[in-house]
This record gives C-alpha cells, sequence and structure tokens, in this order.
C-alpha cells in the first residue's frame, strides 16, 4: 500500500520541482522583455527603461510584488503569455534588477 501513495507523490514533486524559478529560463525573460516591455518603459522613464526598476522610489518592493506587476503589464498589453513566461521576465528582472 506504501508503494502506491509513493507513486502518488512523485509526479508532484517532479511538477513543483519544474515549476519552480529555479528552472525558468532568464535568457528567454530577456528576450521577452525586450521584445514586449521596453519600449513603454522607455516612454516612462527615457533611458533604456532600466531606471524604473533601479530608482528610489520605485514600486515593487518584494518578489510577490514583481510577479503581480509583470502579470499586469503582461494583462494590460494583452500579451497571452504562458506562466512560464511570465516567471522567466521575473526571474530576468529579479536577477539584475531586484535581487529579492
Amino acid at each position: 500500500m506504501k508503494v502506491r501513495h509513493t507513486f502518488c507523490f512523485i509526479p508532484l514533486a517532479l511538477a513543483l520541482l519544474f515549476a519552480s524559478p529555479l528552472h525558468a529560463d532568464p535568457k528567454r525573460g530577456e528576450s521577452l522583455h525586450t521584445s514586449n516591455c521596453v519600449s513603454c518603459h522607455v516612454s516612462m522613464v527615457g533611458g533604456n527603461g532600466s531606471l524604473l526598476y533601479t530608482r528610489a522610489d520605485r514600486s515593487v518592493g518584494s518578489r510577490d510584488q514583481l510577479v503581480a506587476q509583470v502579470n499586469r503589464c503582461e494583462s494590460t498589453l494583452g500579451l497571452r503569455w504562458f506562466e512560464e513566461d511570465v516567471t522567466a521576465v521575473v526571474e530576468y528582472l529579479n536577477s539584475n534588477y531586484y535581487k529579492f
């Protein structure tokens, strides 16, 4: 009986492992960010748009807020990204700017 229960947990453990941010592709996140996000950010703050992430009064103060903000932007722009795409952009932004 215990063997059957063990097999039930293996797919769940694998799903959680591969859904974790550690397996997100920051290069894909950078590509998505460059092609979909930068133009709006440049119009807001000028430069290359990264000032939005590095300014002293930035509105994102935690990883959860970063995820929510990327989801808001994705929805507002009607991008229809998969969750993996959102996670990849979050990982790119976090590793390059936020460091949560």
